[in-house]
């Protein structure tokens, strides 16, 4: 899978470990190298269609969050991103197609979604 970051700050800590670790510290660093890593080797999101979705527990938000996806890093921090999707499935019946569909990601950011 693709991945794409918001800001060129960010892609800078996602690209760069020395910078990851003193924005986010060596444990966040870790975990967030390694997600990334499960990321890239995917065909697409459907490898983390649940319940495959395995300790990354990758899911949709709801509510304000609506079409972003989330993953577990430390907790309570989760890994935010968007699919960059050619079409944009008006039709959400068949969300398990929908996620195959998905090989492109933009990463939004870090954050605690429950505080």
């Amino acid at each position: 899978m693709e991945i794409f970051a918001k800001d060129n700050k960010l892609k800078a800590a996602l690209e760069n470990e020395a910078i990851c670790k003193k924005r986010f510290g060596a444990p966040m660093s870790r975990k967030l190298t390694a997600r990334l890593a499960v990321l890239q080797a995917a065909e697409s999101l459907a490898a983390f269609w649940p319940p495959n979705s395995g300790p990354e527990r990758c899911h949709e938000l709801k509510c304000d969050l609506a079409g972003t996806f989330s993953i577990d890093l430390k907790q309570p921090y989760r890994l935010l991103f968007r699919p960059i999707e050619e079409t944009p499935a008006k039709d959400r019946s068949n969300e398990q197609e929908r996620w195959c569909s998905i090989t492109a990601i933009e990463v939004l950011g870090i954050e605690d979604t429950h505080g």
